[in-house]
């Protein structure tokens, strides 16, 4: 192969792709949250419809188990983007990550300070309570299914209370956020789901007792 056809065959080599700015790729993590939003709402609304129309057993089954996955759902969800919110409230340095997930931001722990990591932490646990208290109001617990929305929403703010509050209590005294967010392992998740599922269920049935 000469120099020519190599010019050539660089020549049709089309240039790579642009990536994607922070904002379109910020936009389009929005735009899956939203969407999964409303479909676990749906998903909800249908079923907790289908139980109270027909009294099936199977539909109180669903209802719950819909109930308490949008609960979940919406106030992680929430809680999320208000970490999110404290992010960008305190100025810290962060980057959108290219990959569709749950987490919204890659934390840059050199260039950010112990200040907008503790203001960013507190706001997730603000989001999640806020939006515990907005499904306690506009909910009723009336029925099983509606009890398990709730509890759902309880279990989800228990967990990461869990996870993140001894975090935000050594930070405090330490200093340093990236060695306290690595002593968050499977056991310490594991311990979290453990107490934070025990959590929704008494609150469920403690709800419709």
């Amino acid at each position: 192969m000469d120099n020519t056809t190599m010019k050539e065959d660089t020549a049709k080599t089309p240039p790579p792709p642009p990536a994607k700015s922070r904002g379109m790729r910020l936009a389009r993590l929005a735009s899956t949250h939203a969407l999964v939003f409303v479909v676990a709402l749906s998903l909800f609304a249908a079923a907790d419809s289908w139980s109270t129309i027909t009294g099936l057993g199977i539909a109180t089954v669903l209802c719950v188990v819909t109930g308490a996955l949008a609960g979940i759902t919406l106030t992680t969800l929430v809680h999320e983007w208000f970490h999110y919110l404290g992010a960008r409230y305190s100025g810290a340095a962060y980057d959108i990550p290219h990959k569709q997930g749950l987490f919204l931001y890659n934390w840059d722990f050199t260039h950010n300070s112990v200040r907008q990591f503790l203001i960013m932490s507190v706001a997730g646990s603000v989001g999640g309570i806020l939006a515990l208290s907005i499904l306690w109001i506009s909910v009723p617990a009336d029925s099983w299914g509606r009890a398990a929305l709730q509890g759902g929403a309880i279990a989800s703010v228990v967990f990461a209370a869990f996870i993140e509050w001894p975090v935000i209590r050594r930070v405090r005294v330490s200093r340093d956020p990236l060695v306290q967010m690595s002593t968050i392992d499977q056991r310490v998740l594991s311990r979290s789901f453990v107490v934070s599922s025990i959590a929704g269920v008494l609150m469920t049935a403690f709800l419709v007792a």
